[in-house]
C-alpha cells in the first residue's frame, strides 16, 4: 500500500492545534492542521487575553496547574515580546471576602511557586497614598499589587500557525474535517476546503477541535473517552474606566474575580463570567444578564459607574473543559487532558487547556502521539521565537522608537509593532512614505496592511482584518468598516 500522506492531521485551528502543528513538524513530523472556519475563529481569540498562573486556582489546590502557567508566563514572554508583555495587576480588598494575610499568603505563594525573572514581586498599599487607588471607591482603603503578563490572543494562534506552514506544514484553514474511517495502520479522511472536497491519509489524527472535540470524535466513528464540560465566559468592552498600564482584578460576592484590563488604548476589557453552556458552540454570545453581572462588579469597586448603554463591543468563547464532575462551574479544573485511543491507527483527543499553558499542552500532545507512531522526537519549542518575535535585542519600547526614526512618515507604529514586530520592515519594505501604503481606511490600516494579511495571514474577509489579525473594528466608523469589506471583496 502506498505511504500515508500525513503523519499527523491536526483538526482545529485553535491556540491547541497551532501550537500541535508547530510542535509536531518542528520534530520531523508530515503535518496537516486543518480548521474549518478563520484561524482563532472561536475559543482562542474569546479570552481574557492573559498570559497569568492563575491566582485564584490556588484556591482550588491547583499548585501544579499554577506552577506550570507562571514558568510558561516567562518563556511566552520571550518568545514574542511584540504581543506578550508584562501587566501590573491590582487587588482591591475587600475583608468580606478574604482576609489580608489570606491575600499576601496567596500572593506569595505567586510569586514563588515558579522561577521569577523578568517581573517585580508582589506589593500591598493603602489606596489612599498610591496612584493605582485613584479610581477605586473611597470605602476600599487597602489593594495589592501583582504581576502577570498579556497576549494578543488571536495572533499567538495564527503566529503558530505561520511557523508550522513556515517548517513544512501544510495548513488549511476554511477547510472542514467531514470524517474519517480507522484503518489498523493509517485513517482515511475526507475534507472540504474552498475548492471542495478530498481525501487524505494519516498515521494519526489530533483531535484539537475545542468545544467540538466530541462531533470530531463523532464523524471519526469512535467512542468518546470522556464528557467535555462547555463553560461560557463573556466579556464587554466600555470607554476606559481609568489611566495607566496596570489592570485590576476584582473580588465578586460570588468568590469569583472579575478583570477590568487597559484595552486598546481607549477602552477597558471587563471580563469574565463562568456560566455553562447548552448547544452549539458556535451560537455562544454576552447575554445582558452576563453584562449586568460584570458591570456590578465594576460598580460595587470603581468610582465611575458604568451600565449597558456604555458597552462599545461584547464577545463570547466557550471553554471546552473535561467533565471532572465539579458541581461549580469555577471549581472545573483549567487543567488540559490528553486522551489517547491508539486502538487501531492513534487518535489523540485534547480537552481543555488555557492560553498560557498552550505550548506545554502542545509539547505535552506531541511527545504522545509522536511515542504511539514510533518517534517522539525531541521537545524544542521553549526557546525558539514565533515570527515577528525577535526584535534584534531590544525589547518593545526601544524597537518601536527605532522603527518610528527609521519610518518617520508611518503613523501608529506602537500599534504596527504590536501587531508585525520584527516582520515590520519586511511589510514596509520598499516604502519611503505614506503614498507607498495605498488607500488608507481609517484607524493607521493601509492597502499595503491588507495586501501582507492576504499573503502572508491568510486573511479573507473584513472580519479576518478588523477583529482577529487587528481590533482595528473598535476604532473604526461604519463607512470605514464597510470600506474594508469591499475592498476584501464581501
Amino acid at each position: 500500500m502506498e505511504s500515508p500522506g500525513f503523519d499527523l492531521l491536526v483538526i482545529g485551528g485553535g491556540v491547541n492545534g497551532a501550537g500541535i502543528a508547530r510542535d509536531a513538524v518542528g520534530r520531523g513530523h508530515r503535518v496537516m492542521l486543518v480548521e474549518r472556519g478563520d484561524f482563532a475563529q472561536a475559543t482562542s481569540s474569546a479570552s481574557s487575553k492573559l498570559v497569568h498562573g492563575g491566582l485564584r486556582y490556588l484556591e482550588h489546590y491547583e499548585f501544579r496547574l499554577v506552577r506550570e502557567a507562571l514558568a510558561e508566563r516567562e518563556v511566552l514572554l520571550r518568545l514574542a515580546p511584540h504581543i506578550i508583555w508584562p501587566m501590573r495587576f491590582v487587588l482591591p480588598h475587600r475583608p468580606e471576602m478574604r482576609p489580608r494575610w489570606m491575600i499576601r499568603l496567596g500572593l506569595f505563594l505567586y510569586d514563588h511557586l515558579a522561577r521569577r525573572v523578568s517581573l517585580p514581586g508582589a506589593e500591598g498599599f493603602r489606596t489612599a497614598t498610591h496612584p493605582f487607588g485613584a479610581p477605586l471607591n473611597p470605602a476600599i482603603t487597602h489593594a495589592f499589587a501583582y504581576s502577570d503578563g498579556w497576549v494578543e490572543d488571536s495572533r499567538l494562534v495564527l503566529l503558530n500557525a505561520r511557523d508550522a506552514a513556515a517548517r513544512g506544514a501544510a495548513v488549511h484553514p476554511r477547510t472542514e474535517f467531514l470524517d474519517a474511517v480507522r484503518h489498523p495502520s493509517h485513517w482515511e479522511v475526507r475534507l472540504r476546503g474552498p475548492e471542495g472536497g478530498f481525501r487524505v491519509t494519516a498515521r494519526a489524527i489530533v483531535n484539537a477541535a475545542g468545544p467540538w472535540v466530541q462531533q470530531a470524535l463523532a464523524a471519526a466513528h469512535t467512542t468518546p473517552p470522556g464528557q467535555v464540560r462547555l463553560i461560557r465566559g463573556s466579556h464587554i468592552v466600555v470607554p476606559k474606566l481609568h489611566d495607566g498600564a496596570q489592570a485590576y482584578i476584582l473580588q465578586n460576592d460570588d468568590r469569583r474575580v472579575v478583570f477590568v484590563i487597559p484595552y486598546e488604548g481607549e477602552f477597558s476589557l471587563i471580563g469574565t463570567t463562568d456560566v455553562p453552556h447548552e448547544g452549539d458552540a458556535a451560537t455562544a454570545h454576552c447575554t445582558d444578564a452576563e453584562a449586568e453581572y460584570l458591570i456590578a462588579a465594576v460598580n460595587r469597586q470603581f468610582r465611575r459607574q458604568i451600565g449597558l448603554s456604555d458597552i462599545v463591543w461584547r464577545y463570547s468563547g466557550v471553554r471546552p473543559l473535561f467533565d471532572d464532575g465539579a458541581d461549580d462551574p469555577s471549581s472545573v479544573t483549567r487543567d488540559y487532558v490528553l486522551k489517547l485511543d491508539d486502538a487501531g491507527a492513534p487518535l489523540l483527543s485534547v480537552y481543555g487547556g488555557k492560553i498560557t499553558t498552550f505550548r506545554r499542552l502542545a509539547e505535552d500532545a506531541t511527545t504522545l502521539a509522536g511515542r504511539a507512531l514510533g518517534h517522539a522526537g525531541t521537545p524544542w519549542t521553549a526557546t525558539a521565537t514565533l515570527p515577528g518575535g525577535d526584535l534584534g535585542g531590544l525589547d518593545r519600547a526601544a524597537f518601536t522608537a527605532e522603527m518610528s526614526r527609521r519610518y518617520p512618515w508611518m503613523p501608529g507604529m506602537e500599534r504596527l509593532v504590536r501587531t508585525h514586530g520584527g516582520e515590520l520592515p519586511a511589510m514596509l519594505d520598499g516604502a519611503t512614505g505614506l503614498q507607498d501604503m495605498g488607500t488608507l481606511f481609517g484607524a493607521g490600516l493601509t492597502c499595503r496592511e491588507i495586501a501582507w494579511m492576504r499573503e502572508h495571514e491568510w486573511a479573507r474577509t473584513a472580519e479576518d482584518v478588523l477583529w482577529r489579525r487587528t481590533k482595528l473594528g473598535l476604532h473604526m466608523n461604519a463607512a470605514e468598516r464597510e470600506a474594508v469589506r469591499v475592498a476584501m471583496g464581501g
